[in-house]
């Protein structure tokens, strides 16, 4: 399977996972967000871990994926297969990590940046759930992973850098 392939996706998941899961809530979201008072290195730490966590679930869903579908370094995946694994992977497993992150409420202070980021990256979540076919074009996640990165969810907005 490739290590591009692989990387792109990961990437991916791993902005997606913070941008659906902090970016749009439902009115009890808003209100249990509020509720929890963390600071900004505890949010830092529980959301990089989640992050973590959720990469190697989709990790492990992609190389699965890309054994069932003889995937490999000199095959890489069709259009339809990036649309069928983000059906089957990538949406599942961010939407399970959405409610981890979501139930880390915001710094106190920090409302507005996050609130930012995670609202660009939702906005880009949904133009990849939309048109998955974007995943096998570029990283649609570069700019919010540079975002993520910079606010200190390092894990949650790492670069993975295609090689070869």
């Amino acid at each position: 399977m490739s290590k591009g392939f692989l990387a792109l996706l990961a990437s991916v998941v791993a902005i997606a996972l913070v941008a659906a899961g902090c970016g749009s809530s439902s009115d009890t979201t808003e209100e249990s967000a509020s509720e929890a008072t963390l600071t900004k290195s505890e949010f830092l730490k529980k959301g990089n871990a989640i992050c973590a966590a959720g990469n190697k679930e989709i990790e492990e869903g992609f190389e699965e994926f890309g054994k069932e579908n003889n995937l490999s370094e000199n095959k890489g995946p069709t259009e339809a297969q990036f649309e069928e694994i983000s059906e089957t992977v990538l949406v599942p497993d961010v939407s399970k990590q959405l409610e981890g992150l979501r139930s880390l409420g915001t710094p106190e202070g920090d409302e507005g940046e996050l609130d930012e980021l995670l609202s660009n990256a939702e906005g880009t979540l949904e133009e990849v759930e939309e048109d998955p076919s974007v995943l096998s074009k570029e990283d649609p996640f570069a700019e919010v992973n540079k975002e993520a990165s910079a606010y200190g969810l390092t894990v949650c907005g790492e670069e993975n850098e295609e090689e070869g």
